[in-house]
């Protein structure tokens, strides 16, 4: 029952736009994670080929927009060549475009070559969790009329771990205002890229990428941060699902993390975060749209308390 901005209430992002469909205030896009890794470091998220058609089901019956499809583990582990992960990752993006045609894609790859591949197979996003080690995969992006994901890792390769890793602060401003000002500055250079390969501004999302060349103490600052990051002028992603910042902060294994994501999640939403790549795509769902109807952008799904 409310119009225009709200006093207090940060600005949110530029809407998102994939495969022709927009989604803007009052839609957070909630994205589901299937990784067909036998090694993810959050083991319900591990899906082999006998599984991997049910977790999608349930990602759509529980509220998913998006599912982001991974083929090897972020982190340190045996490896895994692009063949091996073309075969683990485009066999899933074509059975999903057949049995839910319209649901969207995304694979998490930093290869250009497993890019074009999911291409073919249809894939709406490219998630280069790795800030464009490989800088062919966003021209795949453009050539392909695809979204991006850009992302920040402090120049570390894949599949690494950050050691020691520090950010000079601008200064007069808090010593962790430095990974602020990096991931801005590298978020904004990589979506300009982008845009001048020809990718939609709407498709291009930029991600802080929470954990990846941080310490916890730069991602928690990272997120308090958020308006600083949307105010880059794209869809923002937040990934932060059961990841060692909440472990850390909390002190707890990743099985038990869910109300540390939560808590992070419903901040980042209401600093203006568009989109949420989640493991419990039930619980993101329902605490992204609360967090929508509190900012005036969504409606109560029911309201007749005290009005029968």
């Amino acid at each position: 029952m409310t119009s225009g901005p709200l006093p207090g209430v940060p600005a949110g992002a530029t809407p998102l736009r994939l495969r022709g469909r927009t989604f803007g205030d009052g839609h957070p896009v909630v994205v589901a994670v299937v990784n067909r890794t036998p090694d993810s470091f959050y083991a319900p998220a591990r899906h082999g080929a006998g599984t991997v058609d049910a977790a999608v089901d349930r990602a759509v019956e529980e509220g998913a927009d998006v599912l982001d499809i991974g083929g090897v583990r972020a982190g340190r582990g045996p490896a895994v060549d692009e063949a091996e992960e073309i075969a683990r990752v485009v066999p899933v993006v074509e059975r999903v475009r057949t049995r839910h045609p319209d649901l969207l894609v995304s694979v998490d790859t930093w290869r250009s070559g497993v890019a074009r591949a999911a291409a073919d197979a249809g894939a709406d996003l490219l998630n280069d969790t790795w800030a464009g080690h490989d800088p062919a995969l966003v021209e795949v992006a453009a050539e392909r009329g695809l979204g991006v994901v850009c992302s920040h890792t402090g120049g570390a390769a894949p599949r690494s771990d950050p050691l020691r890793v520090t950010y000079p602060a601008p200064a007069g401003t808090d010593p962790l205002d430095g990974v602020v000002a990096d991931v801005v500055a590298t978020l904004t250079a990589a979506a300009a890229r982008a845009v001048a390969l020809g990718v939609d501004p709407a498709s291009v999302l930029v991600d802080a990428t929470l954990d990846f060349g941080k310490t916890t103490w730069h991602s928690l600052h990272l997120l308090r941060r958020t308006p600083q990051v949307v105010a880059i002028g794209h869809p923002v992603l937040v990934a932060v699902s059961r990841k060692d910042v909440v472990g850390e902060t909390l002190g707890l294994p990743p099985e038990e993390r869910l109300e540390g994501t939560l808590a992070a999640t419903a901040v980042a939403a209401w600093l203006g975060a568009r989109v949420f790549r989640a493991h419990d795509v039930a619980a993101t769902r329902r605490a992204v749209d609360m967090v929508a109807a509190i900012r005036a952008e969504r409606a109560p799904a029911v309201a007749l308390r005290g009005l029968l």
